[in-house]
């Protein structure tokens, strides 16, 4: 394996793709029952609901009179899915058993009421070999299957517990794609997870790290270990930053440059997240059976409350400009250990934490927009869902990711997502621009009366470069980047300062503060608070918690000390009238250039995506880097 120190590009080798034998059977999920560290919940693998049982990874031992469930989030087949996406009309479950007990096949429907499929009893068992065959056949609108182990006066032990299909052709080659910057550790903890559980390692073709930091995964001892465990499969490529759009585009090119056979799945993983090495089985089992090419992504569950589902599957509303929206029936910040996800829901697109996207979509749509980050997954899959490749995301088939409740959306990367936002719904709605002028509006205000100047620069200048056009995106992202960045240090609430040592802030003025409740006339309350700043007739200093920094609230005083949300400082916001008005103007005048002017902006976009698009334009941006 071909390692490069230097911080220019350079190409990675081609990948060795193992040839598969020609199985007749496709594995499409391991029953596990403990999670691949011990701070993972090990009830959203197994539940043991009577007696005394030992749950290890691949293994459970019962003692008597005990029964053990796998009606959790890990352990659940997701039959629904299956029937829907394939033309799969059985799928065989295996289990070696011994000693003395009960296997029960549980399913349930739409409404998650549960039935047995099935049942095996084993007597005296010895390491036995059981096969049990479990029809596909009644679960169209929601239902999955799952095993119940059970015994009387004496124990049982249950291991290797598979669910596997009917291949109809040869396995694709899998290439894993990490983009990273400067999170070496959790890049080096995700590799040594994949690494280390082998049954998963040895049948992907190709592990594709795009290092684009300065503090790099290679410098840490532990990279070493990993390379000789993944061998020649790891290609470690390093590059100036493009941002995460750079990052995974670069392996998607990489991978798709270097096949070797004729169609790859390309599986996008965040460098950060805390990986289930069983997701990528259940993700590529699903996208190499369906009948038709799909994107198969992975569920976000919270990596500080990693028993929390973030979202079941995920929309967009492009008319004012949000993502990650709930589909209708889709669990929402919901405790896995208690809710299931029986009913089936399709998603518009998933997110980049895990998304398998087959080689077929690069050839017909073309590659991610050089946006930088922020959005670019979205539009890529709404791109792919208008050519007619849908987006599943698959339940049971999840990874931590950090908490978006515990991010500080006020951020400079905020830049992004205000114009990547714009883009997007630019090249796939009616973009109705009354509506989308109505909503920036609304958070301009917000940020404005909440002293959030910094905040609403980056709008002014995000919409600015919208109506700019596709030239804004010449660079990938780097100058622009280093621009927002200085704008947004340019205004002083930006910065974290630790709570014990807030800036001119004595100690005994930093009073917490909490708001009356939310206004029932949001409009006429918003005039009365413009109207008190302006006159300067606002409070003196508070403190506010992050769940209270509403405008209504954070706008009765002169400063507010702001709790940040990830709980690691606070923000300080001084009323400044002059900036205040500043951009008040900018962001009204560039708002009206909108509404006059968006509608040719949006053309020149659309115009702009094949080229965009287009591999010649990131070979050009590796090669200038």
């Amino acid at each position: 394996m071909a390692i490069t120190t230097q911080p220019q590009v350079t190409a990675a080798p081609a990948p060795t793709v193992r040839p598969e034998p020609g199985a007749s059977r496709l594995l499409a999920q391991r029953t596990l029952f403990a999670g691949p560290t011990a701070d993972v919940p090990a009830e959203m693998y197994s539940s043991p609901t009577r007696g005394v049982a030992v749950c290890e990874r691949d293994k459970v031992v019962l003692d008597g009179h005990a029964i053990v469930s796998t009606n959790t989030y890990f352990g659940r087949f997701p039959a629904s899915y299956w029937q829907r996406w394939t033309s799969a009309r059985s799928v065989e479950l295996e289990a070696v058993l011994s000693g003395t007990g009960l296997l029960r096949v549980m399913a349930s429907d739409s409404f998650g009421t549960p039935r047995t499929l099935t049942t095996h009893e084993v007597v005296d068992g010895h390491e036995e070999q059981v096969t049990l065959t479990l029809p596909l056949d009644r679960f169209v609108d929601g239902g999955a299957m799952w095993v119940e182990l059970e015994t009387s006066t004496a124990g049982m032990t249950a291991e290797s517990i598979r669910w596997s299909v009917a291949a109809l052709k040869p396995r694709r080659a899998t290439a894993v794609v990490i983009c990273t910057y400067n999170r070496a550790d959790d890049c080096l903890a995700t590799l040594q997870t994949l690494a280390a559980d082998r049954a998963v390692a040895d049948e992907l073709a190709a592990v594709y790290v795009v290092d684009q930091g300065t503090d790099t995964v290679e410098s840490r001892p532990g990279f070493a270990d990993v390379q000789a465990a993944l061998g020649p499969v790891l290609r470690y490529v390093r590059q100036p930053n493009l941002g995460g759009a750079g990052g995974f585009t670069r392996g998607i090119y990489e991978a798709v440059r270097n096949e070797t056979v004729e169609r790859v799945n390309l599986l996008l993983m965040d460098d950060d997240i805390r990986l289930e090495p069983d997701t990528v089985v259940r993700l590529r089992a699903l996208a190499d059976r369906a009948d038709e090419p799909i994107l198969v992504g992975g569920q976000m569950l919270n990596l500080l409350h990693p028993d929390r589902l973030h979202v079941g599957a995920e929309a967009a509303n492009l008319a004012i400009l949000r993502a990650g929206q709930p589909v209708p029936d889709a669990l929402t910040n919901a405790d896995v250990t208690e809710q299931q996800q029986d009913l089936r829901i399709d998603g518009d697109y998933n997110a980049w934490w895990t998304c398998m996207i087959p080689s077929e979509v690069v050839s017909r749509i073309g590659y991610p927009l050089p946006v930088f980050f922020q959005w670019d997954d979205i539009e890529y899959g709404l791109r792919a869902r208008a050519a007619g490749f849908p987006t599943v995301t698959l339940p049971g088939a999840g990874v931590w990711h950090a908490d978006f409740s515990w991010k500080n959306w006020d951020d400079w990367s905020r830049y992004f997502s205000y114009r990547n936002s714009l883009i997007t719904s630019a090249l796939h709605s009616d973009f109705d621009r009354r509506r989308i002028t109505d909503h920036l509006a609304r958070q301009l205000i917000d940020a404005l009366v909440s002293m959030r100047y910094g905040l609403a620069a980056l709008l002014i200048r995000a919409v600015e470069d919208f109506l700019r056009g596709p030239e804004s995106l010449a660079d990938g992202g780097t100058e622009t980047a280093a621009a927002v960045r200085k704008l947004w240090a340019e205004h002083p609430e930006t910065a974290n300062h630790p709570a014990s040592a807030v800036p001119g802030v004595r100690s005994v003025d930093m009073k917490r503060t909490a708001p009356g409740g939310n206004p029932s006339m949001p409009r006429a309350v918003l005039a009365k608070r413009i109207v008190t700043q302006l006159r300067r007739r606002t409070r003196g200093t508070a403190a506010v918690s992050a769940a209270d920094a509403h405008w209504w609230h954070v706008s009765l005083f002169e400063t507010a000390v702001v709790t940040d949300p990830s709980q690691e400082g606070v923000r300080l916001r001084r009323f400044d009238r002059d900036t205040m008005v500043r951009l008040a103007r900018e962001g009204g005048t560039v708002l009206w250039r909108l509404v006059r002017e968006g509608g040719g902006a949006r053309d020149r976009w659309r115009a702009a995506l094949p080229e965009l698009s287009d591999r010649q334009t990131w070979s050009r941006l590796f090669e200038s880097r």
